[in-house]
Order: C-alpha cells, then structure tokens, then sequence
C-alpha cells in the first residue's frame, strides 16, 4: 500500500516508530505494536506501529530514525505493508518458558535486536526471562559472541591489548584515569572506552570530558592510541556491540541486570582486548556485597574470558566507602589530576597501583604495584595524561584549580562527636544525583571524612556543589532525610544499627464533638 510520507521532528533513541490511524492501519492488517516494512528508493527496513488518533488517513508518521535511513521528504509516498513476527519471537518466547537456548537461536535474537525488529516490550520480556531462569555459561558465551558480530570492530594490529573494568556500585571510582596512563608509560596499548552514568552520579566519560573530548570515532581513537598508547573515550558512539545498549536502555527502567558478563566482555573483545582486570567492588552498599558472592562471579569472568579468548583476572576491592572523597564529575577529575600529579590521596592511588600491578604482572613484569607506584612517582604518569589529553583534543597544561566546580556550596555537619561507623555509597550517589550531576559537570558531594575516623560535633561531614540553588536545596533536604553517615561515641552503643519496622510514635488527639 502506497502511503504519504509525514515527518515527525522526534527522534526515539533509535528505535524504528511508524505512526498511523486506525482505518489505514485496518487496511494494512496491523495492530498497534505490530511491525511493517517500509520501502523507499530500493532500501526498506522493519518499523514497529504505534495507533494514533487524529492522525491523517493514508499518511504514515516517521520519526527520524526511520526518515533518515531511508532518506524520506516530506509527502513523498512509500511503500507499506505488513512484516511477518520475526523468527526471534518464538526463541524469546522459549526462555520465558524456561527452555535453555542454542546458540543459533541467541544469534537470531541478538540480531533482531540489533535491527530493530523487537518492541521494548518484547526485548525486556526476554530480559526478565533471563533475570528469572538465568543464563548458562554457554548461553553466556553464545550472547557475547552474537553481541560481537552485530557491531563494529577496534582493530589495531597490535599485541598485547590490556584493559581494565569495574562492576560498578562505589562512587567516585576515577581509578581509569590513574590505570591508562600507568599502562601506557610503561609502554603498553591500553584503549579505555568507557560508559557514560546511568544511575551513579559519574561514569569514566563523564570524568574525563572535563579534562578533553571523549567523543571520538574508531579512526580518531585509532590514532590517539598509536600516538600515545591508550585514550579514555565514550564506547557509546563505536557501535562496539550496539545489542548491548539497547538492552541496557531497557533495562535501566526495570532495575536488573540480567547481562552483566556478555554485556562487560562482548566490549572488551570488540576492542581488541587479551589482558583484562575486573574490579569487583564488594561489601555494604556495592553491587556485590559478600567475598563469597564475589569469588563466584570472577571465576565466571574467567571462564568466560577463556572462551572469547581474553586472559581475564579479577581482583576483590573494598567497597563500602567512596574511592577518594569526590563525587561528581568535575570534582571527581579535579580530585584525579592531583592525584596523578602530587602526594595524598592514599585509597585512590593504592587502589590503582594494585589494579595496574596486576595487569603488568600478567604481561610478565615482574613487582606490579611496585613498578605501577615507580610510575605515579616519577611523574611519567602525569607526562602520559597530559599527551593523552593533548591527543584527544584537550588542553594539556589543565591544572586541578583550573577545573570550575558548582559556585552553590552548602556543608551538612555532624550533629554529635564519635566514630565515623558507616557511609552509604548508595545515598551519597543519590545526593551527587539529586545536585546535579552528572549532567551538570559541576555538582557532586565531597566528603570530608572516611571510614574509622574520629569527629567533634558540628565537624563538616561533607560539602555539596551545585550549579543552580534550587538542585542545591533539593540536595540539602534529601541529606537531612537520608543521613548517609553513620556515627557513634562507641562501637559497642551501635550493635543495633535500626530496627525494622521502625516503631510508631503515637501522638496525643484533639477531637472536635459536634
């Protein structure tokens, strides 16, 4: 059926939407969330339709996505009918059901998903399957491999190729821009692609676009890291395995994380990647909370990593504080800068010593940290930062003072003295969050006390920025709330750390006879 092009100015964070009314839609033999094929000038891709009253008969609403690709004017007519279920359908409807899937079955999936021809609905349906009956280690496999394939390639002809990941859970981990340059100067390839924050107040990205550009093409990266020998990019425009974004927009509303090894190693091994360190935050307030839980999930890493061809280990850090005591993006590279370039900082550069020993170990230098801690001192670190930011279009010379930081301050202060007991890596985020960032580079929390320590009353705990006043309030009222800091004048008052249900205070009652 012949339909007229109507452009719609929205885009859909690339899914392909085809808008129609009722009647045209009847005519075709489509439903709402049923998909048809659209064909214009020998190109013709798969749409999913949205019914939509009000809507002009014999017309078909594009977005962009669809416009674009298919290179549509407005009013120019297309070609429309109606596409068959995709074949991934009944292979998503298996592992509903529970059933263990082939790898052929995962790859057809994968590739749907890649090109579009899944609804949201259907792709978190195969999600929540996947969170319910969980993965074999083959499935696994078969999902990093599928992930793999459908997206692009970093090559760069070279060998060894190190990299280094978290899990994820503890803010204000910027150990990526002390480990890159630690492995480069020590004249290893190390091409870091990061994430941008999804629910933390900053990702690696968001860190490092405060210190140069981090939008880089494969051909841009490419040349950084033959110049330099690593760069700390935004994965999000490779198209490194691009199921693997789709799959986390869907899961970001529904709080699970069903592909947490395919998802991590399908990126790795697109770049090139055969020496790898998985930092595994454990402990209260991290992802994984217990060492038992932890040593089960890096022995799957490694397994997995034995099967995609990638020498994997991982190492069990302690994550029940904040690394450092910034949080927020421009705070968080201000904090890592100085780091890099003076003394201080202690868990920040402990933590990375230890991570960059451990991949410089396993490409046989001997004394890791000891090496990695020769490098941080020497300033060979630092020259290597600045040659990489220089590389990736930044200023080389940046200075910690130089990086602005929210002009909106507030400090929350303790309401008692004692012993610093507990800090909620989960609050504090939701404080960095609730001031701004990551979007606003500037906000965040900064500690001002750690784990252990000693504090007067009315001692500053820690200090919010923000870049507007009123994310400032709205993040001073959520720290009365949520007192994210625990502490108390002795240990042993604490063994009871809250009760559950809390008790109901009962207040007296005026009533009022009429």
């Amino acid at each position: 059926m012949k339909l007229k092009a109507k452009l719609l100015d929205i885009q859909a964070g690339g899914r392909r939407i085809a808008i129609l009314d009722d009647k045209t839609a009847s005519s075709i033999g489509v439903h709402s969330s049923d998909r048809v094929e659209i064909a214009h000038n020998n190109k013709h891709l798969i749409a999913i339709v949205n019914i939509a009253n009000n809507f002009p008969q014999n017309y078909i609403g594009l977005y962009q996505e669809i416009s674009e690709k298919l290179g549509i004017k407005e009013k120019e007519f297309v070609d429309v009918k109606h596409a068959e279920r995709p074949e991934a359908l009944h292979y998503v409807q298996s592992k509903i059901r529970g059933e263990r899937l082939r790898e052929n079955e995962i790859r057809a999936i994968v590739k749907d998903v890649v090109e579009r021809h899944l609804s949201d609905v259907e792709i978190s349906s195969f999600l929540t399957a996947l969170y319910i009956h969980g993965l074999s280690m083959d499935e696994i496999e078969a999902l990093s491999k599928a992930m793999i394939e459908t997206g692009s390639i970093l090559s760069l002809n070279k060998t060894p190729i190190l990299d280094k990941h978290s899990i994820g859970g503890v803010p204000g981990d910027k150990t990526s821009i002390l480990i890159v340059p630690i492995i480069a100067a020590a004249g290893f390839f190390i091409p870091k692609t990061s994430s941008r924050a999804i629910t933390s107040p900053a990702g690696t990205a968001d860190r490092v676009e405060v210190l140069c550009p981090v939008n880089l093409t494969i051909d841009e990266i490419k040349d950084v890291v033959i110049k330099t020998k690593g760069c700390l990019v935004w994965g999000g425009a490779l198209d490194l395995a691009p199921a693997d974004d789709i799959f986390i927009q869907v899961e970001y509303p529904l709080a699970i994380d069903p592909l947490l090894l395919p998802s991590i190693m399908s990126k790795k091994k697109a770049i090139g990647a055969t020496h790898l360190i998985i930092d595994i935050p454990t402990g209260r307030g991290a992802k994984i909370k217990t060492i038992g839980e932890a040593e089960a999930v890096a022995y799957d890493f490694i397994d997995l990593g034995r099967r995609l061809g990638i020498n994997v280990e991982c190492a069990v850090t302690f994550g029940e504080q904040p690394i450092g005591y910034a949080i927020g993006p421009a705070l968080e590279a201000k904090e890592a800068l100085s780091a890099i370039m003076r003394d201080g900082l202690l868990d920040l550069k402990e933590k990375a010593a230890n991570l960059a020993g451990i991949l410089l170990e396993m490409v046989g230098i001997k004394n890791g940290k000891q090496t990695a801690e020769y490098i941080l001192k020497s300033g060979k670190a630092e020259r290597k930062l600045r040659e990489i930011i220089e590389a990736q279009g930044g200023n080389p010379k940046i200075l910690p003072e130089d990086i602005k930081i929210g002009d909106k301050k507030a400090e929350i202060k303790a309401g008692k003295h004692g012993q610093i007991l507990w800090i909620n890596n989960k609050y504090i985020a939701q404080i960095a969050r609730e001031a701004g960032a990551p979007k606003d580079k500037g906000a965040g929390v900064k500690l001002q006390v750690k784990l252990g320590e000693y504090i007067k009353k009315e001692a500053t705990l820690f200090e919010i920025y923000a870049e507007r006043t009123t994310k400032l309030e709205a993040a001073i009222e959520l720290a009365t709330k949520l007192q994210p800091i625990g502490l108390s004048r002795k240990l042993e008052n604490r063994m009871i750390m809250d009760r559950i249900p809390k008790p109901i205070k009962h207040k007296k009652t005026f009533t009022l006879e009429r």
